[in-house]
């Protein structure tokens, strides 16, 4: 299987053959504004009361309050140790006195983050392995943080779970060497396995977590889209650092929404953006991705398009129509900065940004969900109807396949893994690991759990349009 990693490789010529409409942005509007957290402790905070389920149109409400501030990370090397009190890893030094590394980027480990939304959990998989490794809760409230879309750094270090239900965003270290020791005990106690789930506030790895202080307390207005910024790469050390995360949800204001961004090491809020009007059928921003300028680009639900101009000063929204025939869900951003849409009861479509035009795929008019885009330029779509998964080539915009799966209930999430492996997960309790050149040999991987996610679960969507470290 070919992989590709580089921005610019593969076919970048196009012979479109798809119909297309000229949509020019409305207006370019921001709100820019700088928050800071109050400092609180990693303890239970104020819970909500709410049960929410999310279809093609969910609604639910519920309200809390509370915020957390947490403590520095460090990158420590670590060694396991078994003791009567649980799972526990010594904290060391680095192996080479922090004198540096080879200076690339080689990934040796990969993992898919895929949320139970009916638990408030989630599970860290290994794609190689196909091992679930460990389960985290995201919250004290259980199912009712309704866990949904979750974002992985480009690195692969951390990931970011949204829960709709309380407003809340949870951040989880992949490694030990990153995670926290809360108690200063010398030691990290996390998960180890399936059935090993700590209490809420006791897994160290866990780094921060945080209620966003403008939701407006809606379940529909609950963070959903979102994704990571790539970060500056430290040669010396071979990691990224000043990662940020830019996520949307339903303000406090009637009919708005925010769009903020928050420091990916510590939680801290660093921007926040209103779009007021917001157009999204009363949802908060829908989808989240990242272009190789560094821009995050968010779609309503059947509504607008959005791009956070973030190297701008001050930092502003273009806001862009869509056509009422697209019904936008799912989403993702290609290689050349151009996003892409699944609509549901709609065509799946791009956006050229060069040339302000809408350009829908001839041929796949269904419900679509969740959507990523390979290393080797293709865009794979979840389908419910007729339930499958449908491969478009990007350069052309056509339709290549729709396949067929050999167990599907209500595909929901794509991801693209650092090796080019296609993942779906289903709501039904289970994930497909696709080999893009053998698509009928898929894999099955059993989780637990009812799963509703749109968003990058393994990091792969950076990878597509982020160039190398140099």
């Amino acid at each position: 299987m070919a992989v590709c990693l580089l921005v610019g490789c593969g076919d970048s010529g196009r012979a479109d053959s798809a119909s297309a409409t000229a949509t020019a942005p409305t207006t370019v509007t921001a709100s820019v504004g700088s928050l800071t957290l109050p400092e609180t402790t990693m303890t239970d905070p104020t819970q909500g009361t709410a049960s929410a389920t999310e279809g093609t149109d969910g609604t639910a409400s519920q309200t809390e309050s509370a915020s957390s501030d947490p403590p520095t990370t460090s990158n420590p090397t670590v060694t396991s140790v078994t003791t009567n009190g649980g799972p526990k890893f010594d904290l060391g030094v680095t192996p080479d006195g922090g004198t540096g590394c080879a200076g690339d980027m080689d990934i040796d480990e990969s993992f898919i983050w895929i949320p139970a939304t009916s638990d408030g959990l989630v599970s860290k998989i290994n794609t190689r392995t196909l091992v679930e490794e460990a389960r985290y809760l995201t919250g004290p409230s259980g199912a009712t943080e309704s866990v949904s879309r979750t974002a992985v750094s480009g690195d692969g270090r951390f990931v970011v779970v949204n829960a709709r239900g309380t407003g809340r965003s949870t951040a989880v270290a992949a490694n030990i060497a990153d995670c926290i020791d809360a108690n200063g005990d010398g030691q990290i106690t996390t998960s180890t396995g399936v059935a090993d789930i700590l209490p809420w506030g006791s897994d160290e790895c866990v780094v921060w977590t945080l209620v966003h202080a403008n939701w407006s307390g809606s379940y529909t207005e609950g963070p959903r889209g979102i994704t990571w910024t790539i970060g500056d790469y430290d040669k010396a050390t071979c990691t990224y650092k000043n990662q940020k995360v830019w996520l949307g949800f339903g303000a406090l204001q009637p009919g708005s929404a925010n769009m903020v961004r928050v420091d990916g090491a510590t939680g801290v809020m660093e921007q926040s953006l209103e779009a007021v009007a917001w157009d999204g059928s009363g949802y908060a921003p829908y989808g989240g991705a990242l272009d190789p300028l560094g821009n995050a680009w968010f779609t309503g639900l059947r509504g607008e398009l959005v791009r956070v101009n973030a190297n701008e000063n001050p930092i502003t929204l273009t806001r862009i129509p869509q056509p009422s025939n697209i019904q936008s869900y799912g989403m993702t951003v290609d290689r050349n900065g151009n996003p892409w849409l699944a609509g549901c009861s709609g065509p799946v479509s791009t956006y050229d940004v060069a040339t302000n035009q809408w350009i829908s795929v001839p041929g796949t008019n269904a419900c679509h969900r969740g959507m990523a885009i390979d290393h080797d330029d293709h865009a794979w779509v979840a389908s419910n109807g007729p339930c499958g998964l449908v491969e478009i080539d990007v350069p052309t915009r056509t339709l290549v396949a729709q396949h067929t799966l050999a167990q599907c209930s209500t595909p929901i999430g794509v991801s693209v893994d650092v090796d080019g492996f296609v993942w779906l997960v289903d709501q039904g309790g289970w994930a497909w690991k696709i080999d893009p050149l053998n698509v009928p040999a898929m894999q099955n991987i059993p989780v637990a759990g009812d799963h509703y996610v749109y968003s990058d679960m393994t990091g792969g969507q950076l990878k597509s349009v982020t160039p190398p470290p140099g």
